[in-house]
């Protein structure tokens, strides 16, 4: 029994350390998990936790080396956990590009402020909506599916089991071409409402070229875009947790390893 002893417990702590590789993609990449309001101390405690109540379940009938063979084991868990959080942390990326485009279309990103959630410069629009979006994926049980995904890629990518680098790689294509479409999804409302706006003040320009369409303009694009949120932002709370359902649907369908 005392020859088997470290034997079981130097696996037992290598398949620990492979899950919270994984696990820590989250913190890395993912809504919320990846706030910069977090303390580091903080995420790696929930991280570790996180780790230690699905090691026993992702451990189950498997042998993972304990020599030099766990290196790529290692870096493959990485990319995985990497791979997952990239396709979730993409729905909050395409929200904020939205926002991004809102805010210069009204004229709010001529004061940039910085964005409490991301530490990152952001004008007005950019910051309600990355608020918006983090409130909304708590709502929902955001956090929840999230770690629920996490755990069912165990299902499909084993720790002993090599995914596809071609499969991840389309999986990263995949995730970049999807912000985008997100982002014009969120500013689509508003940015009609905006042009329409645009089109009409250049129809008064024409027919009376005395008024002074720039000074009467931006209040008017800053009244409409802000009615144009208001009015969009309900359906954009079913949106956020179709797009959060899909993402994490499609990360695991292209890490499927059979």
């Amino acid at each position: 029994m005392e020859l088997q002893l470290p034997t079981i417990a130097g696996a037992q702590l290598v398949g620990y350390v492979l899950v919270m590789c994984r696990v820590g993609g989250l913190f890395v990449l993912a809504p919320v998990f990846s706030g910069r309001e977090i303390p580091l101390q903080a995420k790696v405690i929930v991280a570790g936790a996180i780790s230690f109540a699905l090691e026993p379940i992702v451990m189950g009938g498997q042998t993972i080396p304990t020599g030099v063979e766990i290196v790529p084991l290692i870096l493959k868990e990485l990319l995985v956990g990497l791979a997952i959080s990239l396709a979730i942390g993409v729905v909050a990326a395409g929200v904020q590009s939205g926002a991004a485009l809102l805010d210069t279309m009204i004229g709010f990103s001529f004061a940039a402020l910085v964005d409490p959630m991301t530490q990152a410069q952001t004008a007005v629009t950019g910051q309600l909506y990355s608020i918006f979006t983090v409130l909304v994926f708590l709502l929902i049980g955001g956090d929840h599916l999230m770690i629920e995904g996490l755990a069912a890629s165990y299902r499909l990518v084993p720790l002993g089991v090599l995914p596809s680098t071609d499969k991840l790689a389309a999986l990263a294509a995949q995730d970049l071409t999807q912000m985008f479409v997100i982002g014009l999804e969120v500013a689509a409302p508003v940015v009609i409402a905006l042009g329409l706006v645009d089109i009409a003040f250049a129809l008064i320009a024409r027919s009376v070229p005395q008024m002074n369409v720039f000074f009467v303009g931006i209040p008017a694009k800053i009244l409409v875009g802000l009615g144009a949120i208001a009015a969009s932002l309900p359906f954009l709370t079913g949106h956020l947790e179709d797009l959060l359902q899909n993402a994490v649907y499609q990360a695991l369908s292209s890490l499927r390893v059979h």
